[in-house]
Order: C-alpha cells, then sequence, then structure tokens
C-alpha cells in the first residue's frame, strides 16, 4: 500500500464551510463503523459473504484479485479460514467502484464521475469536531486485554502476495501519532507487518507526518506513543489516504463527511485517544533501537515495495476488540484489483480542485486523477477555459506542486475546456490533435516522490523524482485560427436525446460535453 499517505494537521481553525450551503450539515450520511457500513452495502447489492474455508495465506488475496478485475466487482467478507483465527477480513471494502464510494459518503450513487468530484468537494469543506465518549459506551472495549494477555497471531491476518515478506495486518488501517510539540494529532495509514503476538511493524516514507513525529519523540529520547486501528469504516480510510494541511484535521473532515462526530474515547495505556467504533485497536510505543526485517508487500503500483529491511516495531501494551472482530484489509494491486481506486481518484481530484481554488487560479473546469495510472497517484489531467497568455503553463506548474498532487505524480496534462478529464478517450484525442511533443512538454527534476517507483534502478534516487508538464490545449497564441472541432448543436442533442427511448435505443442518453454555439459553452452535467 501507499506507505504514508497523510500529512499531519494541526487544531482546527473553527473554520466551517457556509451552513446556508448544506443544511443538513448535522445528519448523518455515512456508516459510522463497518458494521453498519456492511450493512448498507449488502441492503445495495454490493456485498458478497463467502462462506467457505480459505487459506489466509494468498488464496484469499487471489479471490479478491480475481473477482476485482471488474470495476463493479462487491466487497467480499470472508469468515471460515482453513486454519484457527478469530474474526472475519473485509476485502475489496471500496475498490474501483465509484458507487460504494458515493455509499460511503451520502452520495446519489447514480451520480456520473465528474458530479461526485464537484459533490466531494462541496461536503469536504464541512467540520464536524470529534466527541469523546465513556469507554464504558464504546463498542471497542468489548474486550480489552494488556500485557502478555494480547496475542495477535489469533486474529485472521492475511499473506497478500507470493513474495511478501510476512502477513500485513495493517492496509486497511488508520494510525494515530501526536506531534509531541504541538499536540497535533495525525491521522494516517501506513503498512504494517505481522511480527508476533504483540509486535507489529510499522513502515513510513520519508517527509511523512507519521515518521516525522516518531522521529520527534525519539529526538527527546522518548517512545514515541501510537494507536492503530486495524477494522474501521470506509471514511476513516479514505480520509486517511488523503493529504491535508498542517492546519486540518483530519477526525474533523471525518466528521463532516459522516456528519456527525466522530466518536473516541479513552484507551488504558498511551496519552492518545482511540476510534471508539473501530474493531480492534492496538495501543503502544515505537522505540529507536527497536527494528525488525520488514518488506517487502506487493504494493499499489503492482510491483513489490521497498527490499527487506529493518523497520520500526510497535510493542503493542493494551489490545481492545469486539467480539468477532472484522479486519478491513487493503489489497494492493494494478488497477482496477487495488483498494486505491475510484474513492481515491474522486477524492485526490477533489483535493488538487480546492488547492488552486486557494491559490486563486481561474478558469478550472474540472481535474481528474485517474486511477488506472497507479491508483490515482501517477496522472492528473485538468481541464481549463484558457483566458490569459501563460494560463496554461501557470496551471500545469501549479498542479504539478499544489499539496495535494506533488507526492508521486509524474504526469500532468492541461486540456481545453471541451475536454472531460474524467473520459480517456477524450484526452487521447487531444494529446493527439493539439499537443506537439517538441514544444509542448516541460520535465520538472529532483521532485517529491516514492521508494515504491520502479522506474528508477537506483534506491537512493527514488525519494526523488520528475514531472512531465503536458499542454494539450490549442496554442492561445492561435485560438482564433485553430480549426473547429466538430461538435453538436446544443437543440439537435436535446432534441434526439428527448427521443432517445422512442428511437429504440438502449439505454440513456450519452451525455454530451461541449456543443457547437458559435461559442466555447458547456453542457449542465460537465464539470464547472
Amino acid at each position: 500500500m501507499e506507505e504514508s499517505s497523510l500529512t499531519g494537521n494541526a487544531p482546527s481553525t473553527g473554520i466551517a464551510a457556509d451552513p446556508a450551503q448544506d443544511a443538513a450539515e448535522h445528519t448523518r450520511r455515512g456508516a459510522r463503523d463497518v458494521r453498519e457500513w456492511i450493512a448498507r452495502v449488502e441492503a445495495a447489492g454490493e456485498l458478497k459473504r463467502i462462506d467457505a474455508r480459505v487459506d489466509l495465506d494468498q488464496e484469499l488475496s487471489a479471490i479478491a484479485c480475481m473477482a476485482a478485475q471488474r470495476e463493479d466487482a462487491p466487497a467480499l467478507l470472508f469468515s471460515q479460514f482453513t486454519e484457527p483465527a478469530e474474526g472475519r477480513v473485509l476485502i475489496n471494502m471500496l475498490g474501483a467502484s465509484a458507487r460504494r464510494y458515493a455509499l460511503a459518503v451520502g452520495l446519489d450513487p447514480d451520480l456520473p464521475v465528474p458530479r461526485l468530484i464537484t459533490e466531494t468537494r462541496r461536503i469536504m469543506r464541512r467540520r464536524i469536531a470529534p466527541e469523546r465518549i465513556a469507554p464504558a459506551q464504546a463498542p471497542v472495549n468489548e474486550i480489552v486485554l494488556t500485557g502478555d494477555d494480547i496475542d495477535l497471531t489469533r486474529l485472521p491476518v492475511p499473506r497478500f502476495w507470493p513474495g511478501d515478506g510476512g502477513r500485513y495486518i495493517g492496509t486497511g488501517d488508520i494510525t494515530f501519532t501526536r506531534d509531541p510539540e504541538t499536540g497535533r494529532i495525525n491521522v494516517g495509514v501506513y503498512r504494517q507487518m505481522l511480527h508476533g503476538p504483540r509486535r507489529v511493524g510499522m513502515y513510513t516514507s520519508p517527509g511523512k507526518h507519521g515518521g516525522m513525529d516518531r522521529d520527534a519523540w525519539w529526538a527527546r529520547g522518548e517512545p514515541c506513543p501510537v494507536v492503530v486501528a486495524y477494522g474501521i469504516d470506509p471514511i476513516m480510510f479514505m480520509v486517511g489516504a488523503q493529504v491535508f494541511g498542517s492546519r486540518e484535521s483530519e477526525l474533523e473532515v471525518a466528521g463532516g463527511l459522516l456528519g456527525e462526530p466522530v466518536q473516541l474515547t479513552e484507551g488504558v495505556v498511551v496519552d492518545l485517544p482511540i476510534p471508539a467504533r473501530a474493531e480492534i485497536v492496538i495501543e503502544g510505543y515505537l522505540h529507536p533501537d527497536d527494528r525488525e526485517p520488514e518488506g517487502p508487500l506487493g504494493e499499489f503500483t503492482g510491483y513489490y515495495g521497498n527490499p527487506r529491511a529493518p523497520q520500526p516495531v510497535i510493542e503493542v501494551k493494551a489490545l481492545h476488540m469486539r467480539r468477532d472482530p472484522i479486519i478491513t484489509a487493503a489489497l494492493m494491486a494494478r488497477y482496477p484489483a487495488c483498494e486505491i481506486g475510484a474513492y481515491y481518484a474522486v477524492m485526490r481530484s477533489a483535493r488538487i480542485w480546492d488547492n488552486l481554488d486557494a491559490l486563486g487560479v481561474p478558469g478550472i473546469r474540472g481535474v481528474y486523477a485517474h486511477p488506472a495510472a497507479a491508483s490515482g497517484w501517477g496522472m492528473v489531467v485538468v481541464s481549463l477555459e484558457q483566458r490569459f497568455a501563460g494560463h496554461v503553463a501557470q496551471v500545469l506548474s501549479l498542479v504539478a506542486q499544489c499539496p495535494a498532487a506533488a507526492y508521486y505524480t509524474k504526469w500532468i496534462i492541461a486540456v481545453d475546456e471541451d475536454v472531460d478529464p474524467t473520459d480517456l478517450n477524450q484526452v487521447l484525442w487531444a494529446l493527439s490533435t493539439r499537443c506537439n511533443p517538441a514544444d509542448h512538454i516541460d520535465i520538472q527534476r529532483n521532485t517529491w516522490s516514492t521508494g515504491l517507483d520502479p522506474s528508477q534502478g537506483e534506491r537512493e534516487l527514488r525519494p526523488y523524482g520528475s514531472k512531465a508538464l503536458i499542454d494539450a490545449c490549442k496554442p492561445h497564441r492561435h485560438l482564433a485560427d485553430f480549426p473547429k472541432t466538430t461538435l453538436l448543436r446544443r437543440d439537435i442533442y436535446e432534441r434526439v436525446a428527448g427521443r432517445w427511448t422512442e428511437l429504440g435505443m438502449p439505454g440513456a442518453a450519452p451525455a454530451m460535453s461541449a456543443f457547437d454555439d458559435g461559442e466555447r459553452t458547456l453542457a449542465k452535467g460537465h464539470v464547472n
């Protein structure tokens, strides 16, 4: 999985979206925990229960990988295993399904992807602070164990790929760390290999706030306190995989998406809150001199990640657990059989667009981080209405280095407003007819990248990367003379769309994004 996919956050400024924009801000839209989520997606026909016995060593993940070759593959809930194990495994929780993403955040599951992005921008502006509940009221405290009573090896922990270094309990997890100076709590998603009954490896890549928090504690001569939840609702997982600014709280973002405060409670060992409605939570410490060989893990790139090497280990001091707990396992693979799929593409696109708005960039008509490009990490397409000389170059440069897109992204492509960035066929058309490679491709070097990028052979180079900035727009200086695009007239389109069923055509009339009205105009359904 993406080894560390969060920036940290400071206490919120308390500024929320305009309440008039969403009168139902405090009406719950999402599922508060994974059990509510299972009920919701099962009612929608998006869950498959598998009661046959399966092997946790590669067979479970093989079933998930093979089933998820289809973008509409359901979530899979496994309950029987060939070895003794206490609990169940939910995999492909979101996967490549835009419908399940919409269900997770309370949007219409039939919305097209461009509308999902614009609606996601709206609902991600809401902020609701978390609330504390008494430990006795927290479902995760049905079972609480400490010391030698803890045995994580009794849980159904999968080994995903034949070359993996071990079993990974943490792929669909969230991890809490705290900045020892500011008290800011960071919520991140980090890969975690199970080493023993009370030992869990925690890998973070350079520049990520979980690792920075850890190092800050060690610099003080103190162990780093850590809380990890392994069975979580999709909102917490999705928010944990996004990039937020240093003054934004992931917990408040999650509350805004949920429509009510995220419930936290007190632990029994470390000075960090724990998610009250999670399935499994551990409390523990990272010590600077306690490391074990970790990895590799088959990753979201479709390749194995970093080779086996010593990594810090969480010394587990307390375990909180619901009865018959559910582990949320996230398969890392090539799209579409990857848990970083449709949801990540939609949410990352919304975050990039928000970054551009915050920078004051005009004329943006759409943004899309294509999920097939390393699960949304590798390529971003942005459409814009050109308003001045140099507008395209400005947009390309700012997308390349804005907080939401700076990490890893290799390809940034700008297209005109008559091209839907979510439609790869249209993007390829623009690349082929409006981009002259010798003139319209710029390169940024020594950019922020990942150790998981196999295109660079030398591992010491991998924290650094490069980006191609591709102008696939009509040349601004020749807009008046550029050949006219073949487009339908709006009134003719609407006439035919209204007769679609009468004409005996299957399904709904296809949405069109641009029309020949004598000027550049957009359909209502287009992103804007």
